[in-house]
């Protein structure tokens, strides 16, 4: 069995969250640059077995899409493109975001590393794919 990817794209930076191998606990993984995240991803894709990911889709309250969401969708295809055997699948990510930041009040970061969004983009991702495991 393999790990189960979540992406939570940004136009700048990229949080990543994976599971287990076997595909019960969920932990954030890294935030990139968006300009390097395919870089990164070859290189963790190379190194370890990923069966699916799933890609944050960034709906409004009422259910539309913002138009930067195209670009999460090109970057979705992408991926299908370079990493075939991969499943893709999108996954709507409303409220992750101040989860995590609740997630991060609650886990004891201090202000200052609250308040960098590397953390809060790679703890968002956790959140979504701890949401799609049904964990949260």
């Amino acid at each position: 069995m393999g790990r189960i990817m979540a992406i939570d794209y940004g136009l700048r930076r990229t949080g990543l969250a994976v599971t287990d191998p076997m595909q019960i606990i969920a932990s954030p993984l890294d935030t990139v640059p968006t300009s390097s995240i395919v870089e990164y991803l070859k290189d963790y894709l190379s190194r370890e077995q990923v069966e699916k990911i799933i890609i944050g889709m960034p709906y409004r309250a009422d259910g539309s899409l913002p138009p930067w969401a195209e670009a999460i969708e090109n970057f979705a295809q992408l991926l299908g493109k370079l990493f075939p055997a991969i499943e893709i699948e999108f996954y709507d990510e409303r409220y992750t975001s101040k989860m995590a930041q609740q997630a991060l009040i609650q886990g004891g970061f201090r202000k200052k590393d609250r308040q960098k969004k590397e953390n809060l983009d790679k703890m968002s991702a956790a959140i979504m794919l701890q949401q799609y495991l049904g964990i949260i």
